[in-house]
């Protein structure tokens, strides 16, 4: 009886030092700590990563191109995806870059597809490799974010690049075929891993669900690549059985078309998934670059969770994400797009900066056309800083200005803008009114933080919109019946 006390005691022993070590080791349940694998999330205890069920079903493919991976991607590796557990980057070009591989997604445009003219890159690439890149210049994110996207279409990497959006699609399937949710963005797309998680938690992926920033080309509708899309499983798996027994027919479309969201657009209305439009929480733009004050389909984005900007440069992702790790340290609610206003884009404005462009274009005050004006201080707006910003005091709608020896733009509407070391140019900003504007945006505010998925979006045009929940709706119909 004895042995048989100290053999149960022995194994108990056994088994609870076996427990303590999986605990305090990479061998730990899932649900403890981090709840992740990955050694770049697990051997950091200094960041946060938002501990939810959810994150181990959510694939997040990154779209790039060779013309642009190795000066935008890293960035990621440390920020953005650092508490991501599953990821894929997609190219044009298989590659490495610290130590994750990058994969060549355009295998799955047929060989006719190639054939187009677009593909001169393309067959360059796989030729020569990096060589065949030549002088293709890098699309930064401060040229996008100020000339717009249309205008980097001569671009052979851009052009390129529209052909990569329905091969994605089955790629991403097949690297994880049993996620709920694959979320697409660029290597110029900030995501913000918490707010995302929360956000998709309020849906249903069982249901075919495409959400995203709502664009249009002629008639279709498509969520915008640049501010980061989503489909859940059966629209993913909706997508690739539809675009199997049409793959010419979208290849055509695609060759007709500029931009390759709209050709998933295409794909999405033939099987009857619409959009569930999710501005604002997705944006086409930066913080350096949005105006706060932006209503779209009768929503302010100043009061709803942020999860994705676009046009954001390596070293603002790097700024957002040590501002959204500082934040939910000392934090426990999500991060809204007036906090980063408040909080991270305040702070850098000024009465007067040096070698800074805030993106003043509402009006341009200069010599050649102001030197006769009527108006003194219009007048003499070209002369100086200080003459400059005596124009836009004068003008109570006035809430920023510019100037260059010669020429003083100011804007109605606020915007942080970018640092210009290189060039004379000055930025001020009429700080009372910029606070006074953000109060006032601040008094829109309800306490609701995500648009349902059970809710309605009624339009009368493509940007007069009201939500209303089901129920509301149904009685509409009847009404009208």
């Amino acid at each position: 009886m004895p042995h048989r006390t100290f053999l149960c005691r022995l194994i108990f022993c056994a088994i609870f030092s076996v427990s303590i070590i999986n605990i305090f080791s990479q061998a730990s349940s899932p649900s403890f700590f981090l709840r992740y694998s990955k050694p770049a999330a697990l051997a950091h205890d200094d960041i946060f990563c938002p501990q939810s069920d959810l994150a181990d079903d959510v694939l997040v493919v990154l779209r790039t191109g060779a013309t642009e991976s190795r000066q935008k991607v890293p960035v990621h590796f440390r920020t953005t995806l650092r508490c991501v557990p599953h990821f894929v980057v997609f190219s044009d070009l298989d590659e490495e870059i610290e130590g994750h591989a990058v994969h060549d997604v355009l295998g799955g445009v047929s060989k006719k597809g190639k054939e187009h003219e677009d593909f001169k890159l393309y067959h360059h690439l796989q030729k020569q490799g990096r060589r065949g890149l030549g002088g293709q210049q890098v699309i930064t994110a401060q040229s996008g974010s100020s000339k717009g996207d249309y205008l980097n279409t001569g671009n052979d990497g851009w052009r390129l690049d529209k052909w990569k959006f329905l091969p994605m699609i089955d790629k991403a399937y097949q690297q994880m075929p049993n996620a709920k949710w694959f979320v697409f963005i660029e290597a110029d797309t900030y995501l913000g891993w918490n707010n995302l998680l929360d956000y998709l938690s309020t849906f249903d992926p069982d249901k075919p669900y495409y959400i995203g920033k709502h664009l249009y080309i002629n008639d279709i509708e498509f969520g915008y690549g640049g501010a980061g899309f989503v489909l859940s499983n059966p629209a993913v798996r909706k997508v690739t059985e539809q675009r199997s027994v049409r793959v010419r027919d979208y290849e055509d479309f695609t060759a007709t078309h500029w931009v390759g969201d709209c050709a998933l657009g295409k794909i999405m209305e033939d099987i009857k998934v619409p959009l569930h439009r999710a501005f604002p929480h997705f944006q086409g733009d930066s913080p350096a670059t949005l105006d706060p004050a932006i209503t779209k389909i009768d929503r302010d984005a100043w009061c709803y969770p942020a999860i994705t900007y676009h046009h954001v440069s390596p070293s603002e992702i790097e700024e957002l994400w040590k501002f959204e790790q500082a934040w939910y340290k000392r934090h426990d609610i999500l991060l809204r797009h007036r906090d980063i206003f408040r909080e991270h884009v305040r702070p850098q404005i000024g009465a007067q900066v040096s070698n800074w462009d805030n993106m003043s274009v509402d009006k341009e005050f200069n010599a050649h056309d102001h030197a006769n004006s009527a108006d003194e201080l219009e007048r003499n707006a070209w002369k100086s800083f200080g003459h400059c910003r005596a124009v836009c005091e004068r003008k109570k709608d006035c809430i920023q200005f510019s100037y260059e020896s010669g020429s003083c733009s100011i804007s109605t509407s606020f915007r942080l803008g970018y640092a210009k070391p290189r060039e004379r140019v000055q930025s001020g900003w009429m700080i009372d009114r910029v606070d006074n504007l953000f109060v006032r945006l601040e008094g829109r505010c309800g306490v609701r933080d995500w648009f349902s998925p059970d809710e309605v979006l009624l339009c009368r045009g493509r940007d007069r919109c009201e939500t209303v929940s089901e129920g509301q709706e149904k009685q509409r119909r009847r009404r009208r019946r």
